[in-house]
């Protein structure tokens, strides 16, 4: 029996290093992009010309609403988080709705404010970010899962994306704002359908060792796998089966909530506990 070849999805594929420091409209040398076009090679992508030597958060955003207005399909890696812990919408009072979510941190965490590091609205200089902190010990259901993955309320320690995820979900919700059409995974359903670009979570230190770094910062380099990866899974079939994880029903339904980490799929249940309910703490 002739083996039938995989159907790649996406046209372009893009990993981003993202970054949480300073304000969103500093140059900042650990935000990175990389980008792959129909298989191609990783390739970074530099700023505007006449923008800045690095890119800006603010720069980021205006760069991917432009690639997702493109009838392009485009599958984007984010490595910061894109919802908070079960734990967090109750302690909140926050009903179970992911769009309200993002509507109400912008509200409580204007980190696209110009001239607003996200420690000025931790320490209540600015914003109302006492309203809606979290602990460290609260996890969402994928981050059980991935050894990679840390506390979205943990700001210190390596490996950490908290700073980045307070920083880039009021961004997020500017990109779906003005791109309607884009599918952001899972939250508007497991299934991407076809021709639909898509922005989806990732770790790459899950792909650690996969690509030869070369001369490639770390943070280049992060942003390269996590591209490469893309491209590659797409191509040889892996990609469906990531973004079609075999989880209870209490789990999946959970992390239309919380979000979840694409990874390779036999990891995707290791580890989850099957009641769907995070770890309570704070």
């Amino acid at each position: 029996m002739t083996e039938v070849a995989p159907i790649q999805r996406f046209d372009r594929t893009v990993g981003i290093t993202y970054s949480g420091a300073e304000t969103a409209e500093s140059s900042l040398k650990a935000l990175r992009v990389y980008q792959t076009v129909k298989g191609g090679p990783a390739e970074e992508v530099a700023p505007p010309d006449g923008v800045k030597k690095y890119w800006s958060r603010h720069a980021l955003a205006d760069w991917l609403r432009e690639r997702l207005a493109e009838d392009i399909p485009t599958i984007i890696g984010l490595d910061h988080a894109l919802s908070f812990p079960m734990r967090y919408y109750e302690v909140h009072r926050l009903p179970p709705d992911w769009s309200a979510f993002l509507t109400d941190f912008r509200a409580h965490w204007p980190t696209d404010r110009p001239h607003t590091y996200v420690d000025f609205v931790r320490d209540g200089i600015t914003g109302r970010g006492a309203e809606r902190m979290g602990d460290p010990s609260w996890l969402r259901l994928t981050d059980e899962a991935v050894r990679a993955a840390k506390s979205v309320f943990q700001f210190s320690g390596h490996g950490s994306v908290a700073k980045a995820t307070h920083a880039g979900l009021p961004w997020l919700d500017h990109i779906r704002g003005a791109c309607p059409t884009v599918h952001i995974w899972p939250f508007d359903g497991w299934t991407i359908p076809t021709g639909t670009s898509a922005i989806v979570e990732v770790r790459p230190a899950m792909w650690k060792g996969l690509y030869d770094q070369a001369a490639r910062t770390s943070a280049q380099h992060r942003a390269f796998t996590s591209a490469s990866w893309l491209r590659d899974a797409d191509m040889d079939g892996r990609m469906s089966e990531a973004l079609s994880p075999e989880l209870p029903p209490s789990v999946a339904a959970c992390a239309q909530l919380e979000g979840w980490i694409l990874q390779e799929t036999g990891r995707n249940a290791r580890s989850v506990r099957s009641t769907g309910i995070p770890p309570s703490g704070g």
